[in-house]
């Protein structure tokens, strides 16, 4: 265990759990923040600027999902057709929205990505010649992540492109049922075989069991040889993003059960994970956690105060950096025999993230990958990159079915107009 380790699982221990009932207020604000200088260290476009940045990003996000939405569609048929194709083929769609916006990112809300991860992740994420990174993480896996703000999801399909083997095609995400009934991007999630949750579990859990025995089911290549799906299964344990009104909840459930309320982040909630690991188990080796972190968000704050879509995308107005920290879990160690033994697990390893949260707020690094140097001493490492594609054409991938489709189309009209 190195140094870093040590000292965050020193912090977790003087604050056991159980303990007595925390203050509710703390880390609660009321109202939005009186912002002096904004946290991304730029200054806002003006109302003129915001609007045609604003124009710009819907049509840009506008054309390019309904292109992959009629992509989508011009596949379906394969459904009736052959299964496996079909799925392949939506993985492709999947892979369309992940260079998109990995290009919106980098044209409207550039932002400096810094990576570590301690020892469990030690050779899996480099820096490639060209500064982009790249992970080596492998192909089936759950992640799980602290939910800080809405854009969290955008950053971590990102790394999905990043990976070696490109995973932005297989990653699932599990969604409020309610965002399945979004005109053309609710379709596009179904389509994605994304799995939409009422937050009951008597009506989700035979739902949420069908999706996860697909992603589970072994397959049989023409040499007779099974395999498995690659699968991403993106979780954000504590439900929903920190704010103000997230930290109340959080702390009034912590009073309720005699936990110990994290300051940083909200408490983890077990049943959904418990039973998505359940049920992959034996078809999954590795949990890997992320705790995400973004730059200037003052202690006590909320990074929803200060880094929405329109600030992000509109006001010119991104995130300085975005931080990741990488552990890995193996899930054959990790305690799936009660519902109860992995709820504290669970929250173990959130007071452990809110400590890494602590190191951040305080010296504005999350904790540094260690590298082992000829001598056997560790240098602290980070990783510095930005969110683009590999080549700045690569969007045009995105209307290449639907072009190809359009062209012969316009061929079999010629070519019938001679008769």
């Amino acid at each position: 265990m190195n140094t870093a380790d040590a000292e965050l699982r020193q912090r977790v221990k003087t604050a056991p759990d159980p303990v007595p009932a925390p203050n509710l207020a703390a880390g609660v604000t009321a109202g939005a923040p009186a912002i002096v200088e904004h946290p991304s260290g730029k200054e806002g476009h003006g109302k003129a600027v915001q609007i045609l940045r604003g124009v710009l990003f819907a049509l840009f996000f506008f054309t390019t999902v309904v292109a992959i939405q009629f992509t989508q569609w011009i596949g379906s048929p394969l459904y009736f057709i052959n299964r496996d194709i079909f799925y392949s083929y939506m993985a492709y769609t999947k892979q369309l929205f992940g260079i998109a916006i990995a290009t919106m990112t980098n044209w409207w809300g550039p932002t400096t990505i810094r990576i570590s991860g301690d020892e469990s992740v030690a050779g899996q994420i480099r820096k490639k010649t060209d500064g982009r990174v790249e992970f080596d993480f492998p192909e089936r896996m759950v992640m799980i992540a602290n939910h800080q703000i809405y854009t969290d999801w955008v950053y971590l399909w990102w790394v999905g492109y990043a990976n070696k083997r490109r995973m932005d095609g297989f990653i699932y995400i599990i969604l409020k049922q309610s965002l399945r009934y979004i005109p053309i991007l609710g379709t596009g999630m179904m389509f994605y075989g994304f799995i939409f949750m009422s937050r009951k579990m008597a009506v989700d859990q035979p739902r949420m069991a069908h999706r996860l025995q697909k992603l589970s089911a072994k397959h049989t290549d023409p040499e007779g040889k099974s395999y498995l799906d690659p699968m991403w299964l993106l979780l954000f344990p504590e439900g929903t993003n920190t704010s103000a009104n997230g930290r109340r909840k959080s702390a009034a459930w912590a009073q309720k059960m005699n936990y110990k309320d994290p300051e940083h982040i909200l408490l983890p909630r077990s049943t959904g994970m418990y039973f998505c690991l359940s049920e992959l188990k034996g078809s999954v080796e590795y949990v890997y956690d992320c705790t995400v972190a973004y730059e200037g968000i003052p202690r006590g704050k909320y990074g929803e105060d200060y880094f929405s879509l329109s600030s992000t995308y509109f006001e010119g107005q991104p995130p300085k950096s975005v931080n990741f920290h990488w552990r890995r879990f193996r899930i054959a160690d990790i305690p799936l025999e009660t519902a109860e033994a992995f709820d504290q697990w669970l929250r173990s390893r959130w007071y452990e993230k809110d400590a890494i949260m602590e190191q951040y707020l305080s010296n504005g690094r999350l904790p540094a990958s260690p590298t082992k140097l000829e001598d056997g001493s560790e240098q602290p490492e980070y990783i510095e990159t930005e969110v683009r594609t590999q080549y700045p054409w690569e969007i045009l991938q995105v209307f290449s079915v639907v072009g190809t489709v359009y062209l012969l189309y316009r061929l079999i009209v010629r070519f019938l107009a001679k008769f």
